[in-house]
């Protein structure tokens, strides 16, 4: 019964005191357009996406920019006809090659390296990645916010949530993202809490020349937060919103492994590889989705009215404050009562994704191992 009071408590406080995180209303909107529309570069690196590159690709083509606007896809290493597709796309679409990575970086920036050192001196740089899809009008938001006095720009794409696990999971995936960086939190610029979603990044250029390039990220797996704190840190003002229908995730999630792979490759380097958090966040996570749902089956299982009542109060009161987040995915009101379980399998892909970098394959991703950053 105390843990349930003290899961109860806890909850009443992320809820009343945790930057709002719950209401998932940071959206970009229609922002006032600036009195000139300055250059804008997009680079994307790309490896082994020939599933969805030109459809991606053809989207940047049909961007409907007011100002100076090209693409810069960096094809690196792909073994599957990506170059190849990317430069059958007609429109401003350039494709280079990268050279062979080098020690100490990590893939996607090492091409991202590539990208910018190719994108001349446009004022704004759209970072983004192989298998998200943008609206016409996106990039002209994007930078009409810019325009307000945010240095960087960020959306966090609407995932695939398609199918069992992905409607589980996905929501879930969102909901936690916010409650680790609070959206209201990371744009305020008093607050120190500051992250990005790496789909979807645009930056002024010389603010990222400031902090060093992505040369200081290079070997940073969570490299969209990584930079947002260093650019937060360097005093400037970030934004993070949730995209509707601005930015797509083409990725798919139907699939468990598609998510749990997704998950173990970067969960234990949030916890900077340490077993002690990785105990705590376990703990934690139980007492915080667990508790509720088990005190409810317990006190109906022992005839105990007052604890499955307190539990179901509980329960509720997660559900509740998932119920923003999975109203954004489409989902039905019952399927908020999902949260423990979906908190459950991320657990124990947590516990995954320690155990893969223990053997030493905690940062693979396609076809490449990374070391701890």
């Amino acid at each position: 019964m105390l843990l349930v009071f003290l899961s109860i408590l806890i909850w009443l406080g992320l809820i009343s005191f945790w930057g709002g995180f719950w209401k998932a209303d940071q959206r970009l909107g229609v922002p006032a357009p600036p009195e000139a529309w300055p250059d804008v570069v997009a680079v994307i690196p790309a490896r082994n996406e020939a599933a969805q590159i030109a459809e991606v690709l053809e989207a940047h083509a049909a961007t409907a920019y007011p100002g100076v606007f090209r693409v810069i896809l960096v094809d690196d290493s792909s073994t599957d006809g990506t170059g190849d597709l990317a430069r059958g796309v007609a429109g401003r679409i350039e494709v280079i090659a990268a050279p062979p990575i080098e020690p100490g970086w990590t893939g996607k920036l090492w091409a991202l390296h590539q990208g910018i050192r190719a994108a001349g001196d446009a004022e704004y740089l759209l970072l983004t990645d192989a298998d998200i899809l943008h609206a016409p009008d996106t990039l002209e938001r994007l930078v009409a916010k810019a325009a307000q006095g945010s240095d960087l720009v960020s959306l966090m794409a609407r995932l695939d949530a398609r199918g069992r696990w992905g409607a589980l999971l996905i929501p879930a995936f969102v909901f936690f993202f916010q409650k680790l960086y609070p959206f209201a939190w990371v744009n305020a610029p008093g607050r120190r809490t500051a992250g990005a979603a790496g789909g979807c990044v645009l930056i002024r250029r010389a603010v990222l020349e400031e902090i060093g390039g992505v040369a200081s990220l290079r070997g940073a797996l969570i490299d969209d937060c990584t930079l947002a704190a260093r650019v937060k840190r360097a005093g400037h003002a970030i934004w993070l919103g949730l995209a509707e229908r601005e930015v797509v995730s083409l990725r798919d999630n139907r699939a468990l492994g598609s998510v749990w792979t997704m998950v173990a490759r970067t969960a234990f380097t949030q916890l900077r590889h340490s077993p002690i958090l990785l105990l705590g966040a376990t703990l934690g996570m139980a007492l915080l989705y667990l508790t509720a749902p088990l005190a409810v089956a317990w006190g109906v299982v022992s005839l105990n009215a007052t604890l499955a009542f307190y539990g179901a109060l509980g329960w509720l009161l997660i559900a509740g404050a998932y119920r923003p987040t999975a109203r954004l995915y489409g989902q039905p009101l019952w399927q908020s009562l999902t949260l423990p379980a979906a908190a459950l399998l991320y657990m124990v892909m947590t516990l995954d994704s320690a155990r893969r970098h223990w053997l030493g394959r905690g940062g693979a991703w396609k076809g490449r191992v990374y070391p701890a950053d």
